[in-house]
């Protein structure tokens, strides 16, 4: 459950539909030519929160039936509605995913009470292995330590993707559970993290730069801390660029520029303009 897991990007076609063929080609882009060790699916990258429960269905049973058992799998399940969230939870399981994640329930101002209800609920009603995805700057749901440590009570949860630039919150997270799982959520933050011994990193650009990604965090395991600050350099150049002409549909145009059917993005996200597209290319070309 280590390593480098790219957050899956989903292929949609211009009405919203799953592009079975393109997201086939995604996947196997991550695994032949990024090689990463495992695949994050149904996230934000994925455009989770704006397809139905069925759709949600589809790529699973899509991403297993491609992958089998060549990579790591984590489903994430997390819904505002708790009872997709368990009927996704016992769908991935029957597949055989390896592990589960959910996001923290967002939008309504829960206490942390009705959080770690949310997640004990979802485990009581299957057996699987959780991680918690934590990223408060898109939820409002920040957990400090002595809450993380309640939510480990669980012995299902078995980590954490922590999407957040509290490095303070990290290190006391990797002192205080050296057994659970932690994984770095910020690619421009990789290296960073992986100083702080973090256990792997999930990643939207990770779709397209995943192998420098495995650099930055294998040198930092070594100690190789000039050689990963220069990958990290780069990499922060790539995602600047792709930040500033449109995180995912760029990315999408990217690996389109690899043979990649990536299709486009769902509503509301806005298709990008030709002038944006022909931006993708050239960052394909110059950091790829």
């Amino acid at each position: 459950m280590k390593g480098i897991f790219t957050a899956l990007m989903c292929s949609f076609d211009e009405k919203g539909q799953v592009n079975e063929k393109g997201l086939r080609e995604i996947i196997r882009y991550n695994i032949d030519v990024q090689k990463v060790d495992g695949l994050y699916i149904n996230g934000s990258t994925g455009e989770n929160f704006l397809i139905s429960t069925e759709q949600k269905r589809q790529i699973f049973e899509i991403v297993k039936d491609e992958v089998k058992d060549q990579v790591t799998l984590i489903a994430q399940i997390g819904s505002l509605n708790i009872d997709e969230a368990v009927e996704l939870a016992q769908f991935v399981t029957e597949l055989g995913y390896d592990a589960i994640s959910a996001v923290t329930p967002f939008y309504y101002k829960f206490d942390f009470e009705e959080i770690k209800d949310y997640y004990n609920t979802i485990l009581e009603n299957v057996n699987n292995k959780m991680i918690i995805y934590s990223i408060p700057a898109l939820t409002g749901v920040s957990m400090n330590l002595d809450q993380f440590g309640e939510l480990f009570e669980n012995e299902k949860i078995i980590g954490v993707k922590f999407t957040a630039p509290d490095f303070f919150l990290l290190e006391r997270l990797r002192h205080a559970y050296p057994e659970k799982l932690i994984y770095s959520g910020f690619d421009e933050m990789l290296l960073s993290a992986s100083v702080l011994n973090v256990d792997g990193a999930i990643g939207s650009t990770f779709n397209v730069n995943g192998s420098r990604a495995r650099q930055i965090f294998e040198l930092a395991q070594k100690g190789q801390i000039a050689e990963a600050r220069e990958i990290q350099r780069v990499t922060n150049d790539l995602i600047a660029a792709i930040l500033d002409n449109g995180l995912y549909p760029t990315i999408k145009e990217i690996l389109k520029t690899k043979g990649v059917d990536a299709g486009v993005c769902r509503k509301p996200m806005k298709a990008l303009t030709e002038e944006k597209v022909q931006r993708a290319k050239q960052i394909a070309e110059k950091y790829l």
